[in-house]
């Protein structure tokens, strides 16, 4: 069952994200290895769609009518790994098997060995492309369900998010909201050193896309970001949400070389302390 009612209590939500965060950090120093930034960085929005926007059932993950979420950036399975748990989808103790050959958390999302895992991810660029799929399916069902795909800032380099984009907008699939977690870093250092994407929200825009641009660590901005998704019709919405690498722990924020390291025994007792 659900340990949580959903909320629009902004506070409690700030505590849930902050307790998402303390998972993130603990499992990750116990698996040795893992994707801590990206994690991070990503706590505030999955918080609020776990603990506040989307209709799901933790005692019935097939429910027919539930929202789905595809985690694009599937590297970040920490951080979905920490909110099935603290809803209720799995068991709190199983997050300490992270990345074990034996374990259901493995290190990329995997739907067929973890209850609450709409699809396997980590091959970066292919999630908003399932997830119109998705959300044309549940429309042909006559569903009202909705879809929820978060995918990386560095993800946008390939190519087959714009075509996903267009494929969205030329299909009018207003139950399809993606949210890129723009925390302008990835594994080789700056976005913009890499392969630069900015204007993010220009182009989304001109793609056809109902866009938000927020900060992505407010969490009165982004409830209301996803409040205003829901009631765009006739095309898809997007929320580019600005955030930091590392966010919530001084010494990992806007740290490239986090993105694919694990904390060590004394980062994660330095990190607990700052996330009290």
């Amino acid at each position: 069952m659900s340990l949580t009612a959903p909320t629009r209590d902004i506070g409690l939500l700030r505590e849930h994200a902050k307790e998402v965060r303390r998972e993130i950090v603990k499992m990750l120093t116990e698996a040795g290895s893992g994707h801590t930034g990206g994690s991070l960085s990503a706590a505030d929005i999955v918080s609020a769609l776990y603990f506040y926007k989307m209709r799901h059932r933790p005692d019935d993950p097939e429910w027919k009518e539930r929202d789905r979420f595809v985690l694009s950036k599937g590297h970040a399975a920490p951080v979905l790994y920490a909110a099935l748990a603290l809803t209720g989808y799995i068991e709190r103790g199983l997050l300490k098997t992270l990345r074990r050959i034996d374990s259901p958390l493995q290190g990329h999302p995997s739907s067929k060995m973890l209850r609450g895992v709409e699809i396997s991810t980590g091959s970066l660029g292919q999630g908003l492309s399932i997830a119109n799929g998705m959300a044309m399916g549940l429309r042909m069902d006559g569903l009202n369900s909705r879809v929820y795909c978060l995918l990386g800032d560095g993800e946008l380099q390939e190519g087959q998010v714009w075509e996903a984009a267009m494929t969205a907008v030329h299909y009018g699939i207003d139950n399809l909201c993606a949210i890129v977690d723009n925390n302008g870093l990835q594994i080789d250092g700056f976005c913009c050193d890499v392969m630069k994407i900015e204007p993010i929200t220009e182009k989304w825009k001109a793609f056809g896309w109902h866009v938000m641009d927020i900060d992505g660590h407010a969490m009165e901005q982004i409830v209301d970001a996803l409040d205003e998704a829901e009631r765009v019709k006739g095309k898809p919405s997007v929320i580019v949400a600005r955030t930091v690498k590392g966010k919530g722990v001084s010494f990992f924020e806007g740290k490239a070389e986090y993105h694919g390291i694990a904390p060590t025994k004394e980062e994660r007792d330095r990190a607990l302390e700052e996330l009290k």
